[in-house]
């Protein structure tokens, strides 16, 4: 897993070959305010080529935009060149890059202040915009012009619902009268980018703001118009399939297939919400796991916190499922839908008499129903 020994390890071969060399972006924020680090992303005056020639694997990344990915012992790091960016005419991605010289002129180009620092080898930190104090007062403010940074990339708006959702950060005053008036733009952002930060932000600890993105109209090209929330199931646990759900019964005309949530999830999303009850006793929850299985039961005990529930009845070795009776459609001599029915109607009398779940007896019933047809 990459380090932060080892991101230090690359600045302090750069800049022994003569090179600027820094932490940039998140690693930088993360690290000021005590959390833990994913990714440790290195900015250098060294052109693409000269960080090539310093290490021994290497990958072409994203040369047109400076970044080469140094592979290292415990992990990958993306060293990307000081650049200085132009035109956006797509809403996303810069028409030209050019490379600069001064670390200042690359920390500009960014999002929100506290993404805008940078911090050398021996610990000092770069900030030309006023980062440390935002973290201090927990605000995200753009960079620069917010209008200007939005319309370059109009993800930087979901971007701040989401850092918000993560850091528990409130949105500076203009920056969010600038996501009030541009949101509209992300409507050109592809379904997958959407998604992503979307789902970045169903999985913080602040989960609700996901209506955020739904008021400001960011989410208009999925089914998702300002004003059209329910309200939010209680207590959804920081699983992906029980977050998810939870936005789906806060938003069930949420376009999923146009999100590109991937099948399984949507699937099991839809079911679990369609499920859904808000407080679940272990019968109940025999009863919902009997009509819709272990999967989607354990997603809405989840979204309701209850997974401890779901836990007991599984560890109990109760019969809930066709599965769990004493005896199959080879038992009972029959085959087809007939069968079927047969085994559905013993699984539901073994749901309120739990103790005849045994063989002799669940024959006796068949046999006695048979007779009474």
């Amino acid at each position: 897993m990459a380090s932060e020994e080892t991101a230090l390890e690359i600045l302090r071969r750069l800049e022994a070959a003569g090179h600027r060399a820094y932490l940039v972006g998140g690693c930088v924020r993360d690290r000021l305010l005590g959390r833990p680090v994913h990714d440790w992303d290195v900015a250098t005056s060294a052109r693409p080529e000269q960080v090539t020639a310093l290490f021994a694997r290497t990958i072409p990344t994203g040369l047109r935009h400076g970044t080469v990915t140094v592979a290292m012992e415990d992990g990958t790091y993306e060293v990307t060149t000081f650049r200085a960016e132009t035109g956006y005419a797509d809403g996303r991605h810069p028409d030209a890059v050019r490379f600069v010289a001064d670390v200042a002129q690359d920390l500009g180009r960014r999002d929100f202040t506290v993404n805008a620092m940078a911090m050398d080898a021996a610990g000092e930190v770069v900030d030309r915009y006023g980062g440390r104090a935002d973290l201090a007062a927990g605000l995200l403010r753009a960079v620069g012009d917010p209008a200007r940074r939005f319309r370059e990339d109009a993800l930087r708006m979901l971007r701040a619902v989401r850092f918000s959702a993560q850091l528990g950060f409130r949105v500076e005053a203009e920056t969010a009268r600038a996501m009030a008036a541009l949101a509209p733009l992300c409507a050109r952002l592809s379904a997958e980018r959407v998604r992503d930060e979307l789902e970045k932000t169903l999985l913080s600890p602040a989960p609700r703001k996901a209506e955020e993105m739904v008021r400001l109209g960011m989410l208009r090209a999925f089914g998702l118009e300002p004003g059209t929330a329910r309200p939010w199931p209680p207590a959804a646990a920081a699983e992906r399939a029980a977050r998810w759900t939870a936005f789906v019964l806060a938003f069930p005309q949420a376009d999923l297939e146009r999100l590109r949530l991937d099948r399984r999830t949507a699937r099991l999303c839809r079911a679990a919400a369609a499920a859904w009850e808000p407080r679940l006793t272990a019968e109940g929850l025999a009863r919902l796991t009997a009509r819709e299985g272990w999967e989607t039961a354990r997603c809405v005990c989840a979204v309701n916190g209850q997974e401890a529930l779901w836990e007991a009845l599984r560890a109990s070795g109760r019969c809930v499922t066709v599965a769990q009776l004493a005896v199959d459609g080879r038992d009972l001599g029959a085959a087809g839908p007939s069968v079927g029915r047969l085994l559905a109607r013993l699984l539901d009398h073994v749901l309120d008499h739990p103790e005849d779940n045994d063989r002799t007896r669940l024959l006796a019933l068949a046999a006695q129903w048979r007779e009474e047809r």
